[in-house]
């Protein structure tokens, strides 16, 4: 583990980390120019897959940040990238959204409603989720006894303004209640994620810090993938539930404005 202040590539968790919903926290801009400015990287990292990549940009850049898309790695990223080392040229049906579908075309894969062309099942977080989805992956699951069954996350709840929303771990539950099946998961907790990332930036596991709000997630995957983690109390886990967990980040922040105050101090 190294000290806040000599990592050199900072893997930001994006809602509960860096913004809440629709809500710029007041340090993120100043923490994420300070680290480009002394010469260090950083990506944003999600498991948010109701986005694309080119509707997270568009959402930055309404929070007054400029990013491209060698800025991110998210679990839709990892789940196309995923689906062509495992299941190369598949059919997909896709509980997801308009934007996660875009994604995986983009990648080279046919999205279908048609369950009886289907190859692979993908689940994501699915802000446009409907009763017939549900009926479709029930069918697909009860059906198709050895169909390959993929969720971009397994977050329980997306944080709001208000509160929380259902996000794909939760309807993953639902549908366990139904088959009793688990998907295989592409984003964190999986190192997949911060692997493809430390091989984008060029940089090592020692020189590399996962920043996030979940210890389930986030946390979890900055141990799976032998990089330090970094929990912040700015969004969904509460004192409670990180005394509570087996997981145990390597520094736990009130928020990532900590990371621009060490910085400044170097």
């Amino acid at each position: 583990m190294r000290k806040i202040s000599d990592i050199e590539l900072f893997l930001f968790d994006m809602d509960g980390t860096l913004y809440l919903g629709n809500s710029l926290y007041d340090f993120t801009i100043e923490l994420l120019d300070t680290i480009k400015k002394s010469g260090r990287r950083y990506l944003f990292m999600t498991n948010n897959s109701s986005l694309s990549v080119d509707d997270y940009i568009k959402k930055l850049d309404k929070f007054g940040i400029k990013a491209s898309y060698d800025d991110f790695m998210t679990s839709s990223q990892a789940a196309t990238y995923y689906l062509d080392k495992h299941h190369k040229g598949a059919r997909l049906y896709v509980c997801g959204t308009e934007s996660l579908k875009k994604e995986l075309r983009c990648g080279g894969f046919e999205v279908t409603e048609d369950i009886n062309l289907v190859d692979v099942i993908v689940m994501g977080f699915d802000t446009e989720l409907t009763f017939k989805k549900l009926r479709d992956v029930s069918y697909l699951l009860l059906t198709r006894e050895n169909i390959p069954y993929i969720a971009t996350n397994p977050d329980y709840v997306c944080p709001t303004e208000f509160g929380c929303v259902p996000d794909c771990g939760s309807v993953c539950d639902m549908l366990y209640n139904v088959s009793r099946r688990r998907p295989v998961i592409t984003g964190k907790p999986s190192s997949l994620m911060l692997e493809l990332a430390m091989e984008k930036a060029g940089c090592t596991r020692e020189q590399t810090a996962v920043i996030g709000d979940r210890i389930y997630t986030d946390i979890k995957s900055g141990l799976n993938a032998g990089v330090t983690s970094i929990l912040v109390l700015s969004g969904e886990t509460t004192p409670e539930v990180l005394e509570a967990s087996e997981d145990k980040p390597h520094y736990v922040l009130g928020s990532a404005k900590e990371i621009l105050d060490i910085l400044r101090a170097k």
